[in-house]
């Protein structure tokens, strides 16, 4: 913990001698760039300076005691001494919360990206009703909700859909809700009654702020068609709908949800941006090249995170082994006592690691 606080103290020192530079002042984007990361570090490195400014005074104290003749004077520079360690011992919790915080990402709204993986028209169909969940769990929390784009299925499930989440904690409360969700349990069409396993996929992208990503306009095709499907039927007389291609990376977003081909535009921008600070932090880390492959997976069966049993009524999260029978109640948007547990353990691990 202590070499990170070091790296960090030395960059906050950094940040403040470049804003004092020419280049930066008459760069209005880049001071601002600056300025908010000084104000993202300060909390941390004011208490690792108050943290050193006590370890030497300890240090002080211990050494007064060594040399110190007078019985009185000894007992005051003990109690002293075990006042010091107290303190100490606050802020070091205190500077590992505050790390843990830093190290989990900020954002003020985030991605929810479902799709459906193996299992056909039985995973789109389990892709809604999670869905649904999500955003029942949302409406609880009053958080603002916009879906970005969706892909209907032909028994009126999702192939996907991604929708836009802004509220207090909304990405730290659902960031590992990420990778493959299996569900079991016996579709409507089956006629025999045996049980089917699917597979649908979730991935959870914080939105990076605009000055974070940087997109080439000639960087970008942009295609132009007609909206069609459920929920594009009322505009599919014109070329609304927008699909955008990123050229250097070969990422594409599609969107027709909206009338307004420039609205179609807009959100396709938000969600590629998000997917590219993704896929370049993920390169930064020397993690795999794309971030959301990592949180998702292929969507084969054998890969999952969590298990929903419809006939056992049963919920299981394989990550820490917790098994819920209350699968009603998480499709009905109950899932914090899914959620919770998970981020308190992920918390603990990342508290472990220092």
């Amino acid at each position: 913990m202590f070499g990170k606080l070091v790296e960090l103290e030395k960059r906050f020192d950094d940040i403040e001698a470049e804003m004092m530079k020419p280049e930066a002042l008459s760069n209005m984007d880049e001071y601002k760039k600056l300025a908010k990361e000084r104000t993202d570090l300060k909390e941390v490195v004011d208490a690792y300076r108050q943290w050193k400014e006590t370890k030497a005074e300890h240090e002080k104290t211990s050494e007064l005691l060594k040399h110190e003749a007078d019985e009185e004077m000894k007992e005051l520079a003990r109690e002293e001494l075990g006042s010091l360690e107290k303190e100490m011992v606050r802020i070091e919790n205190d500077l590992a919360e505050t790390l843990l915080r830093k190290t989990e990402k900020q954002a003020k709204s985030m991605f929810l990206e479902i799709r459906a993986g193996t299992g056909g028209e039985e995973a789109a169909l389990f892709a809604r009703d999670l869905f649904a969940s999500y955003m029942k769990f949302a409406e609880r929390m009053r958080w603002k909700t916009e879906i970005m784009s969706s892909s209907p299925s032909d028994l009126g499930g999702f192939k996907e859909v991604i929708v836009v989440i802004e509220g207090k904690d909304a990405y730290n409360t659902l960031r590992y809700e990420s990778g493959v969700h299996r569900v079991q349990r016996v579709p409507e069409t089956e006629a025999q009654g045996r049980i089917h396993t699917s597979t649908i996929t979730v991935a959870v992208l914080p939105e990076p702020e605009e000055l974070e990503i940087n997109i080439n306009p000639d960087e970008l095709r942009i295609d132009l068609f007609r909206s069609s499907g459920p929920g594009g039927q009322h505009v599919n007389t014109t070329d609304s709908a927008v699909r955008i291609t990123h050229i250097p990376t070969g990422m594409v977003v599609t969107c027709q949800d909206e009338k307004s081909q420039h609205k179609n535009k807009a959100k396709a921008m938000r969600v590629l941006r998000a997917r590219l600070k993704e896929k370049l932090e993920g390169e930064k880390e020397q993690e795999i090249s794309d971030e959301r492959r990592k949180q998702v997976g292929t969507g084969d069966r054998s890969e999952r995170i969590r298990t929903y049993n419809f006939p056992q009524g049963r919920v299981t999260d394989h990550r820490i082994g917790l098994t819920l029978y209350k699968l009603q109640d998480v499709l009905n948007g109950n899932i914090e006592e899914i959620t919770g547990p998970i981020n308190a353990h992920f918390r603990s691990e990342a508290l472990k690691k220092g």
